[in-house]
């Protein structure tokens, strides 16, 4: 139990320090390019945050797999609803 809880403690601060790493690359990406921060992150930015979902979806689907249906269908539907 202690070890699960150190190991979700490891992964949150990775996952942040990750998101550090994401942000100051997205910025230092769009400055060097000249375009918008806003643009680097609706374009870069939002494809590697649904890239491990295309990943599943596109593997479940090359395996016939109808959980790549639901997976298309359930992003779309968490989407709207929390966006």
């Amino acid at each position: 139990m202690i070890a699960n809880v150190l190991l979700l403690i490891v992964g949150f601060a990775l996952l942040v320090k990750g998101a550090d790493y994401l942000i100051d690359g997205s910025v230092a990406i769009a400055r060097r390019f000249g375009v918008s921060e806003l643009f680097i992150g609706l374009t870069i930015v939002a494809f590697g945050t649904s890239a491990p979902e295309l990943a599943v979806s596109v593997k479940a689907a090359i395996d016939g797999s109808g959980i790549a249906i639901g997976n298309v269908l359930g992003s779309n539907v968490a989407n709207v609803a929390l966006i």
